[in-house]
């Protein structure tokens, strides 16, 4: 069975929480019950792992090159635009991917508008908010079946 892992970095603990005229109301747990639910209709096995370590989301990603993940969700917050430690280790991972952002980076402060990882992405879904997860899920099954 093909595994989906999604990995959330710094802060996504909070959604639902923190900002929500910018992140919205759904909860992590809201988005990763639907996620779950999803792959289980789509026949496809889910884990999820949040971190606000980087250390953590690194080895995480490690397991990912021999554990049998098919295909990753990936937002890591804050480290998309700080971590050339996190692009590395998926790089290694060898797994392909799909970034997700709830908002719209390139609405905000300059500094988000840089990413080091949609230029090795499957794809990136940006601005759409916690739907924005069950899309990035929708075209890495269907890339997976292909």
């Amino acid at each position: 069975m093909a595994t989906i892992l999604v990995l959330n970095g710094p802060n996504l603990n909070l959604l639902g929480q923190r900002e929500p005229h910018i992140y919205g109301s759904d909860s992590l747990d809201d988005i990763n019950r639907r996620l779950s639910a999803q792959c289980s209709d789509l026949g496809l096995g889910f884990e999820h792992v949040q971190s606000n370590s980087e250390a953590d989301l690194i080895n995480r990603l490690q397991l990912a090159r021999t554990d049998g993940t098919s295909f990753m969700l990936v937002n890591f917050g804050g480290f998309t635009h700080t971590s050339i430690a996190i692009r590395d280790a998926i790089l290694a991972s060898e797994t392909p991917f799909i970034e997700v952002h709830l908002s719209n980076l390139f609405k905000r402060e300059s500094f988000r508008h840089h990413s080091y990882f949609s230029d090795i992405a499957e794809g990136c879904v940006i601005g759409l908010g916690a739907q924005g997860y069950e899309l990035a899920l929708q075209a890495a099954a269907k890339k997976l079946t292909n």
